[in-house]
């Protein structure tokens, strides 16, 4: 994963970034937990706001990026959250010491190849009755994506920059997520929302390339460290995207499809053993 997260980039469009957030966990039905664990925490505001739903919970944010997790610390001045570095492979949910009531993975597991291996330890890993909800962009054949590989293929580093930008495989269909966790033993809830978010364009220039350059761009800011070869990637893909995403006199809309899965694992019931004198009775 990468290291390159720059938290005032990524919080620019903080309040379209926090929509999908607050559609995923409003399906999560947990009453009063007592562990719960934010898969990809980032600067943690989002985490907090499950400290505030769930007061008396033990909150665990985690997250593998420093310049993130060094935010996330800030932002939690009651200090009401136990904040952990770790890439998403590594975390072991059984260091918690409890099992987890519920885990949540908003915005992450593009970024995992493995993710649909590591779901199953997940689910394990919770206690009976716990809640597991993820949610992933599924915007990668739009054009702020095709448009930015395509920019990728005419660079003269285009054979370090394409393999980076593949992540887009990793995501599955809705329908796949669904199979995965009912064959875990969970009840599942997954589904796909397009967003049509609406950019100011006097707040931030051009506005999807600022929205990418929080996140689908860090792959290429990794490659190209030279000032002058990423300004002219950046002039090049920002022009593109001008003609794809045109700006309104209301705004650029710039329309987002997500892909969200909520998973409630069953409470294997003990059977009540045949009371004595019933067996054969009709």
């Amino acid at each position: 994963m990468t290291e390159t997260w720059n938290p005032e980039q990524y919080e620019k469009f903080s309040d379209h970034r926090r929509r999908p957030f607050d559609d995923l966990t409003c399906r999560v039905g947990a009453v009063s937990p007592e562990v719960v664990v934010d898969l990809g925490c980032g600067t943690g505001g989002l985490t907090l706001r499950l400290a505030q739903r769930w007061p008396h919970a033990r909150i665990i944010g985690v997250d593998y990026s420093a310049e993130m997790l060094d935010r996330a610390q800030r932002n939690d001045s009651l200090e009401r959250v136990q904040w952990v570095r770790s890439d998403v492979e590594s975390f072991d949910p059984a260091t918690l010491g409890a099992p987890a009531d519920v885990i949540i993975s908003n915005s992450l597991l593009q970024w995992v190849p493995s993710h649909r291996r590591l779901i199953p330890g997940w689910i394990d890993a919770l206690a009976p009755g716990g809640w597991f909800a993820m949610q992933v962009p599924g915007n990668f054949n739009s054009p702020s994506h095709t448009l930015l590989r395509d920019v990728a293929a005419q660079s003269p580093r285009a054979a370090d920059l394409l393999p980076r930008l593949a992540r887009g495989e990793a995501v599955s269909q809705p329908v796949v997520y669904l199979f995965l966790l009912a064959g875990l033993g969970c009840d599942v809830d997954a589904w796909e929302t397009v967003y049509q978010h609406v950019l100011d364009p006097g707040a931030h220039g051009e506005p999807v390339l600022e929205w990418t350059k929080g996140t689908a761009l860090l792959p290429v800011f990794e490659v190209l460290r030279d000032d002058r070869e990423r300004a002219d990637f950046l002039a090049a893909y920002g022009q593109a995207l001008l003609q794809a995403y045109p700006p309104q006199p209301f705004g650029t809309v710039f329309a987002f499809r997500r892909i969200f899965a909520v998973a409630h694992k069953k409470v294997q019931r003990v059977s009540s053993p045949t009371r004595k004198g019933t067996q054969g009775q009709s």
